[in-house]
């Protein structure tokens, strides 16, 4: 009976001590680490609200539930935390006292944790160990308290810059497309301002990956407007580079060539962190999702409307798979991994992903980071 007390606090402090790491490393640690528990409670959550929103007949309802799934499970983690201590604080005080029942040590312990004070204990390893729990409680309070502005900020700041974008590339129906937003900025003579977004969406791809990847959860947090979304809007802005460096004539932009670079090195972390596997070093003749025909389409677009266009339009679509094959393969699974909404070149392409996969490197990155 003494062996099995002794391993009961054993076990029990050892699960309180993985608990306080999972949460620590959640919060407080300023890098993206996969951890199993997280994992697990965001793995159980996203296929029952998948399986919610699939039964949903309109896009609408669909994304209205699945824009609960990030904040809903990012609340259910200090709730799991809490339930882990107070279970491994159980067990540690039954194992303390010979003569306290499992009852006597779970209300213990929920008493400890939630500074109630409706239980007390006697002896001198209980009464630390209730000062600890109660310590801890109040840590994960302060925790929880500085934890959700810094997301909502962070989540704030993408979907202003999102949202902008949008706005420019919306056609007169209020759906995306390619070729807008050059033929109306040329046609109010603002085309010389091309630089300042360039310049703004690389800011923007390096804010994003230091928190998507840092807080894991903003990668599932969906915008206001059912019809938008972080990955769609970054397709959008690197496709606008893309183009502009292939088919543009114009003076040469390293800001464009900069912020694509940026942007596809920041999508790929963020895969890679999911355990999205990917091709590091394409080639510039490998295949891309975006056909000839429908590059040729915003290319007349735009040649239609006045630009100054490459007269080479094969060469245009050539420089144009350069550019696009260094994102293409990431975008479409980030845009399948999140469930965007229908956007052109992205989300509408067919999809890539393997979730199974998918889980089984999340699972390894999380083994091997412990």
């Amino acid at each position: 009976m003494i062996v099995l007390r002794v391993l009961a606090v054993v076990t029990g402090l050892s699960t309180v001590a993985v608990v306080i790491g999972a949460a620590i490393r959640t919060v407080v640690v300023p890098r993206g680490e996969q951890l199993l528990l997280n994992l697990a409670v965001f793995r159980v959550l996203r296929f029952m609200f998948v399986g919610v929103a699939n039964r949903r007949s309109s896009w609408v309802a669909k994304d209205r539930v699945l824009a609960r799934f990030a904040p809903f499970s990012l609340m259910t983690l200090p709730v799991v935390w809490s339930v882990g201590i107070i279970g491994g604080f159980t067990l540690a005080f039954w194992g303390l006292d010979a003569d306290r029942s499992l009852r006597a040590a779970f209300l213990l312990s929920g008493s400890s944790l939630t500074t109630l004070g409706i239980r007390d204990a006697d002896d001198l390893a209980s009464l630390v160990l209730v000062v600890f729990e109660a310590l801890i409680g109040l840590g994960l309070v302060a925790l929880l308290i500085s934890f959700l502005p810094t997301m909502y900020s962070a989540f704030s700041t993408r979907e202003k810059a999102v949202l902008k974008l949008f706005t420019r590339v919306n056609d007169q129906s209020g759906k995306p497309d390619h070729a807008t937003m050059f033929v109306r900025w040329w046609t109010v003579g603002a085309f010389n301002r091309l630089q300042e977004l360039w310049i703004e969406w690389e800011n923007w791809f390096v804010e994003v990956e230091e928190t998507h990847t840092s807080f894991s959860a903003l990668v599932f947090f969906r915008s206001p407007s059912p019809d938008h979304s972080w990955v769609t809007a970054a397709g959008l802005a690197l496709d606008q580079a893309a183009i502009y460096l292939s088919t543009i004539r114009a003076e040469t932009s390293p800001e464009a060539a900069l912020m694509v670079r940026t942007g596809f090195l920041s999508l790929r972390r963020i895969a890679s962190f999911h355990g999205i596997s990917f091709d590091p070093d394409p080639s510039p003749g490998d295949p891309i999702s975006v056909t000839r025909a429908e590059f040729l389409a915003v290319y007349e677009t735009l040649a239609e409307n006045g630009l100054p266009v490459t007269p080479d339009r094969e060469q245009a679509w050539r420089d144009f798979r350069g550019w696009r094959v260094n994102y293409d393969e990431v975008l479409v699974q980030l845009a399948e991994l999140v469930i965007a909404p229908s956007a052109p070149w992205s989300s509408d392409r067919e999809p890539r992903l393997d979730f199974k996969k998918v889980l089984r490197a999340q699972a390894r990155s999380a083994i091997s980071r412990k």
